[in-house]
């Protein structure tokens, strides 16, 4: 498959996910790296290894080098390190704040220990202001440390109002200035307003940033190095695992079984190569597209295919979770039960045998609500209801399926496995409705037009404009979005530390949030062009070092 092969996520059963006689051959469609090169590889981990453990006490530095590695990507390699500088850095960060001249290096500093879930406060930006209480105007000049600031203003929380100011800011002067400028750095400028780092997905955007990524200091050019030698490994990994989600997928014969569902099993792995990037979970990933998978399936049953008869039937089934209730199902519900049945059965098998805990009540449980959430919205429908939009929203959240996907993704990763965390997980704590709110308005923006479905969705802006008469769609828009802002402020404080879970589950719940906008921005073709393109960027183009 060549990167120049006409590519869109809705013909995806035309490349990967209906399998030709040669896909059973990944070796041969998909050549992997050398021994010489890994060996290559090995040594440039080496070298930037040596380059951390030396920063010494350069802060700016140290900060500099996290960062690159972060937007490269390729920080999965060295948590330790990273872990020692900012933990070194948390323990002076106040007092550095007190005396602190460069502004940057302030604004990237509070980032990075926030992304790492170490709290600090935003006080320290208090300086910032003159005796009238303003942001002081002398700072309008200092681009890069704008930038910063805007960066570090994405990390807000509830209540802080400094970090608002000076988002509001940074980013209109960054705006103010781009319209007067016209070169490489107003590319940057531009970038960083669109896709600041926090709520962007660092794999999809490190190629864009290895471009811009020059400098003096020799450690520029082996971080660079490395990172170019780790997109072709990743590339190689991910290609595997398109291979491997598509031959399930066959072999499960859904696609032939129910025609009227969506056949998309590329675009749905797309969601666990975002969510999960470090390379080593590559079973993982795999594991996850399954139940994403029946979560589009069994929408599509809820909204474009059962009767309001046969969807009560279903979830009763998935609610007693009995043959004899799936003995009452149409045929076409038993195959989509069975399969559910067999996925479920079998991820419970592998998450008990890798971590001791069999999940299989944890997983029946969130599904049975899921279902439950659908049949609401159906019963809407088919009365003809349209629900107050906070109503529409509190169910809305469950429908949206994220649950259901971060449950199986906490059994799956295998982190914190306790009776404590569980009941957490199954409660849906603030972590995962933060995420779901997030999916579900911005599935519900408008923008959000699948490529094969003409279903019965409903929506919150149409809750939203019934219950308030006289609102524009305009302004209906602007409160969904300032909604979903405000939720960015919950995820973020859940992220802080202390919380139950691991990293890797929370990074995780936060590029969920991140991928969503790229998976709900259809273009009038009914397609994801910018998803689209980071994906050919991603699993079909290698970068020349």
């Amino acid at each position: 498959m060549s990167s120049a092969h006409t590519w869109s996520i809705a013909k995806d059963q035309n490349l990967v996910s209906i399998p030709s006689e040669k896909d059973n051959h990944p070796s041969t469609e998909y050549p992997s790296p050398t021994n010489e090169f890994y060996m290559e590889h090995a040594q440039k981990l080496e070298e930037v290894r040596s380059v951390l453990k030396e920063v010494g006490e350069d802060t700016l530095e140290a900060l500099l080098m996290i960062d690159a590695i972060q937007r490269l990507g390729i920080d999965y390699h060295f948590h330790g390190e990273i872990e020692v500088v900012l933990q070194r850095l948390h323990t002076k960060f106040n007092t550095l704040s007190d005396c602190h001249n460069n502004l940057y290096e302030l604004a990237l500093g509070f980032r990075l220990l926030r992304q790492e879930g170490y709290y600090v406060s935003a006080d320290v930006f208090n300086n910032l202001k003159d005796t009238e209480g303003k942001i002081q105007e002398k700072l309008s000049e200092d681009i890069k440390g704008l930038m910063g600031l805007y960066e570090a203003s994405q990390l807000c929380i509830k209540g802080e109002d400094i970090l608002e100011e000076i988002g509001n800011f940074s980013s209109q002067l960054l705006n103010a200035w781009n319209t007067h400028n016209d070169h490489s750095q107003a590319r940057i400028v531009r970038n960083t307003l669109g896709h600041p780092h926090h709520k962007s997905l660092a794999r999809f955007m490190a190629k864009s940033f290895l471009s811009d990524f020059q400098g003096t200091d020799g450690w520029v050019n082996v971080f660079r190095e490395l990172a170019k030698m780790d997109f072709n490994v990743v590339k190689s990994i991910h290609q595997k695992e398109m291979l491997q989600v598509s031959k399930w997928w066959k072999d499960l014969g859904l696609a032939k079984e129910l025609k009227f569902a969506r056949n998309q099993p590329l675009k749905w792995y797309m969601w666990p190569l975002a969510v999960l990037p470090d390379p080593s979970l590559s079973e993982q990933r795999v594991e996850l597209t399954k139940p994403i998978s029946l979560v589009y399936i069994i929408d599509d049953i809820f909204d474009v295919h059962g009767t309001l008869d046969e969807l009560t039937l279903f979830t009763e089934a998935v609610n007693r979770w009995e043959y004899a209730a799936v003995e009452q199902l149409p045929d076409y519900m038993k195959i989509c039960f069975n399969a559910l049945n067999g996925i479920t059965n079998e991820i419970s098998s592998k998450v008990y045998n890798d971590h001791g805990w069999n999940p299989m009540e944890s997983l029946r449980k969130a599904w049975a609500c899921l279902c439950n959430a659908f049949l609401v919205e159906a019963k809407w429908f088919a009365d003809g209801h349209v629900p107050k939009a906070d109503e529409y929203l509190k169910n809305g959240v469950i429908s949206s399926g994220v649950h259901v996907v971060l449950v199986h993704m906490f059994f799956l990763l295998g982190h914190g496995i306790t009776k404590r965390n569980v009941d957490i997980v199954d409660d849906f704590p603030e972590i995962i409705s933060s995420v779901a709110k997030i999916l579900r308005l911005w599935d519900d923006l408008g923008s959000a037009k699948d490529e094969n479905q003409d279903g019965h969705d409903g929506s919150y802006l149409e809750c939203y404009m019934k219950e308030k008469p006289g609102t524009s769609i305009e302004n209906a828009r602007c409160h969904v979005m300032h909604t979903i802002s405000e939720t960015w402020k919950s995820l973020s404080n859940e992220c802080l530390a202390p919380n139950p879970f691991s990293t890797c589950f929370t990074n995780a719940c936060l590029n969920v949030a991140r991928m969503v906008p790229l998976m709900y921005s259809y273009d009038d073709n009914r397609c994801l062009p910018s998803l689209e393109e980071h994906m050919k960027s991603l699993v079909y183009e290698s970068v020349s070092s």
